[in-house]
């Protein structure tokens, strides 16, 4: 398979021999939102945030930090000047226009872009099993979910979930805090810290030697055994999509603060880490229905784990693997750790992903420590992915082409790494 996709696509030779490179979208096309035939619409974005807002009375009871932000999760929007001018010295190019970060590794409750989805799906399953036996309706105060009452009924029910760290640990917190039995599948690439923080919240971590694939596929089996078990499917799942696409609307009233105007004359670009490609799927759909033609999603891989740029080029989504072209997929942005790209955000948005791009391993080391030097911020190598985004762009697409233009990177988790992991992590980059 290898040497034929080769021959189809001279890239993918490239990629298999582990090398940096951008690839712009053949694909990419204007995008119609809630078309005839479309089976997810703005609605379901908007219904995911009326969820959310439901519940914030709960988050604020059972999770005290949310207090400040009205019991919603929210990360704010930081403008990033020192960064971008690191980014074109080192690029050896000039960034038109100004860069922003979306600080999604500050979220409370679990530190990371998954906070979003993760935690949304979780409470949904919760509010489907409340109403369908009577114990609220929409119209009740939902803090009554922080309860012995609704703790003992939920804790009949299984949440059982696979991942190589965040998403786990979103799951968790929010599932052992509204009373379910959890249990995560965690693949080898996932963080010990990940795991013992899990186990210290109540939950069942069962570790796989495999990847995040068979970690997934041992947490289906598991909840499809359990007649009230509830398996959340990062590779296919809604809910969990469209938690993530609720960061769009709150970003559109960030921008409008802060004076921006997005329009096709000036264009959102928005660098987002992909790993399975849930969130930055989710976040995307969510950004063309706000915005339309107007902004342009850019995804961020490691080189040994390309998985959703391969499925995208070739057309094939979760019918090939980065393992079919040699590559390891081993990387240190554990996060980013799939083979494998979804089926369901490849596919649903296969014309709306402006560009690819790979970075190596010691780069995001050493942008991790340069965001720290020059803006202060502390992130885990994944969230590191996104950072050379707006420079990688200009180098391949050039200036004129992107003149006043935004560039959004969506900073996708770091805030709950033990100081001790971070400042190995630091340093390692700074060294490089």
């Amino acid at each position: 398979m290898k040497n034929q996709l080769i021959d189809q696509h001279p890239i993918i030779g490239q990629m298999a021999a582990g090398e940096a490179v951008f690839w712009k979208n053949e694909y990419y096309t204007a995008y119609q939102t809630d078309a005839p035939d479309a089976f997810l619409k703005r609605e379901d974005i908007m219904e995911a945030d009326r969820r959310l807002s439901r519940f914030a009375p709960f988050m604020e009871s059972a999770f005290p930090e949310t207090k400040a932000q009205d019991g919603i999760i929210e990360s704010p929007l930081v403008h990033a000047d020192g960064m971008k001018d690191f980014l074109g010295e080192r690029y050896g190019t000039s960034i038109a226009g100004p860069l922003y970060i979306k600080a999604d590794d500050s979220l409370t409750v679990s530190g990371s872009v998954k906070a979003r989805g993760g935690i949304y799906e979780v409470l949904k399953h919760a509010e489907d099993l409340a109403l369908e036996h009577g114990l609220i309706n929409p119209d009740e105060d939902y803090a009554q979910f922080d309860s012995e009452k609704f703790r003992k009924f939920f804790s009949e029910y299984t949440i059982v979930c696979g991942s190589t760290g965040n998403l786990g640990l979103s799951i968790g917190i929010i599932g052992a805090a509204l009373g379910f039995k959890v249990v995560i599948h965690m693949s080898s690439d996932a963080k010990q810290w990940k795991k013992d923080m899990l186990r210290r919240n109540g939950v069942k971590v069962v570790e796989h030697d495999d990847d995040y694939s068979r970690a997934v596929e041992e947490g289906r089996e598991e909840a499809l055994r359990d007649d009230k078990g509830y398996f959340v499917d990062d590779e296919d799942s809604e809910p969990l999509f469209l938690g993530y696409a609720v960061a769009a609307l709150r970003l559109e009233k960030q921008l409008e603060a802060q004076g921006m105007t997005v329009d096709e004359a000036h264009p959102l670009y928005v660098y987002l880490p992909c790993g399975v490609g849930s969130a930055p799927g989710g976040i995307s759909f969510g950004l063309k229905h706000v915005f339309g033609d107007a902004v342009h999603p850019v995804f961020a891989e490691p080189v040994q784990s390309p998985c959703m740029m391969l499925g995208m080029i070739t057309g094939m989504h979760d019918e090939v693997s980065v393992r079919d072209i040699g590559l390891d997929n081993r990387t240190i942005a554990d996060g980013l750790a799939v083979g494998r790209p979804s089926k369901f955000a490849g596919k649903l948005l296969a014309g709306s992903i402006h560009s690819f791009y790979t970075v190596q391993d010691a780069e995001m080391y050493t942008l991790l420590a340069e965001l720290y030097d020059r803006e202060g911020m502390k992130i885990e190598p994944s969230a590191a992915a996104g950072l050379p985004g707006p420079a990688i762009l200009h180098q391949n697409t050039g200036r004129p082409g992107i003149r006043n233009a935004t560039h959004i990177v969506w900073s996708t988790g770091g805030s709950m790494v033990p100081e001790e992991e971070w400042r190995k992590d630091y340093l390692r980059g700074s060294r490089g």
